[in-house]
């Protein structure tokens, strides 16, 4: 199970992968919405996934400053560290 963010990271993005375009270059300052077009639907599955994945719960208003893989991969970092 991934715990650092670097396994966070990779394991986003790979998750990310399923959602946009086989070409897009997925980075952590890649935008999820401009760059990889992920709608409110997409995000929502994305999150689920990521909550079996990781064990954890996102609150939904903690997404609405997300932007970026990096944003969201820290978020889920910050989540899952203990506090």
């Amino acid at each position: 199970m991934a715990s650092d963010y670097n396994d966070i990271l990779h394991a986003l993005c790979m998750h990310l992968r399923k959602f946009c375009d086989p070409d897009v270059e997925i980075t952590p300052q890649t935008d999820l919405i401009n760059q990889l077009a992920i709608d409110s639907v997409k995000l929502l599955n994305l999150i689920m996934e990521l909550e079996d994945e990781f064990d954890i719960s996102v609150p939904l208003n903690a997404l609405a400053d997300v932007q970026t893989v990096h944003e969201l991969a820290n978020l889920i970092h910050q989540i899952k560290s203990p506090k």
